[in-house]
């Protein structure tokens, strides 16, 4: 049970004291919505792309495997687990693009984060909210190290749910502060300029995918629909921009056209995951792509040239979860934003489970 859904004082989370070890420091909803606002909406995606990159520089030290997918008509439910050996996390998410028909979310999550040495778990928090931050974050830690030299504009095409933390992270972590929005749905571009009015941004809402990309630096296409699409055709990219493609993330789902990507330097997370995935899924097995960690760690170059056409072909990594979660549990100790969950079955006598249960069904009888 959830012994309390408030904001309590600050204090550090139980996790191992005697006596608490049975309590998993939960976080809600309303409280990770509560830390974000407390932290600042870009601190908190430039504090959290430190510790994407930080893990990306040990990348490794990790366990790394594609998620985990079961995939269906509608969409697909996903797990995402690695370790860096110390810690344990995983990440359960969903993707149902026509979930927006019944007016639900597109993409739920939430995610646990173990102790290695116990199994215990350390912490367990929503990460609907907490996925649109650290995939914002990563794209702009990529673009970081591969968009243009002082890119001001960015084409936002698809302004659904995470478009406006893309806008953030980039101007954040960039300076990107002017926007050309695009969505088949011209309400779904007004509401995204509604929610970002008066944060100091140059919006446009244009009428088509080519009058969005026009002018900009950076092309980020960001869409839901489950199948092979081309957002974006051959004849739109001119050289010295950079791609950051978000919505191509299963099998049999994609934005770019194939042409693109023969001309350009193509920057993944985890190549096994990205060939099933990814944009790259429409290229031979063995087309040459680097791995974004590689350039984070100076062990491969990033952008080459100004006329380079560069694409992080985004699907979202484990990694990148177990930073956020590593990140979240960071912050509870400063804020109290947290629930206390019971979670783990712990009696007195580790191997005398039974007999926490008889002990419950006298305290019900005295009761």
């Amino acid at each position: 049970m959830i012994s309390s859904s408030v904001t309590r004082p600050a204090q550090p989370p139980k996790t191992s004291a005697p006596g608490t070890l049975a309590i998993v420091p939960f976080v809600s909803v309303d409280n990770m919505m509560r830390l974000v606002l407390a932290i600042g909406v870009e601190r908190f995606l430039v504090e959290l792309a430190g510790y994407i990159e930080e893990d990306f520089k040990r990348w490794p030290l990790f366990d790394k495997t594609p998620r985990v997918a079961s995939h269906s008509l509608e969409g697909v439910i996903e797990l995402m687990p690695t370790s860096d050996g110390s810690l344990y996390g995983f990440k359960y998410v969903n993707g149902h693009p026509k979930n927006t028909r019944d007016g639900r979310q597109t993409v739920t999550a939430f995610g646990v984060l173990s102790d290695v040495g116990s199994g215990y778990p350390m912490l367990l928090s929503e990460m609907t909210i907490l996925t649109a931050l650290r995939t914002a974050a990563t794209s702009a830690v990529a673009a970081k190290y591969l968009a243009p030299q002082d890119a001001c504009c960015m084409a936002l095409i698809g302004n659904g749910a995470q478009s406006e933390f893309q806008a953030l992270a980039f101007r954040a972590l960039l300076g990107t502060d002017k926007l050309r929005l695009y969505d088949i749905d011209l309400a779904a571009s007004q509401r995204c300029a509604a929610n970002l009015a008066g944060l100091g941004f140059d919006i446009t809402i244009c009428g088509s995918v080519q009058e969005a990309v026009e002018g900009a630096q950076i092309i980020t296409t960001v869409t839901a629909d489950k199948q092979y699409a081309t957002i974006l055709t051959d004849n739109m990219v001119g050289s010295g921009v950079h791609i950051n493609a978000v919505g191509g993330d299963c099998p049999g789902k994609t934005e770019l056209h194939r042409d693109i990507l023969l001309r350009s330097g193509i920057f993944v997370e985890y190549t096994p995951q990205t060939r099933i995935e990814g944009e790259i899924q429409q290229l031979d097995a063995d087309h040459p792509v680097t791995e974004l960690w590689q350039v984070i760690a100076d062990q491969a170059p990033g952008r080459t040239s100004a006329q380079q056409i560069t694409l992080f072909d985004s699907v979202g990594f484990a990694t990148e979860d177990f930073s956020a979660l590593r990140y979240i549990r960071d912050q509870l100790a400063a804020t109290g934003l947290y629930s206390e969950l019971d979670l783990i079955a712990d009696p007195d006598e580790p191997r005398d489970l039974f007999g926490m249960l008889l002990r419950m069904q006298g305290n019900i009888a005295a009761h």
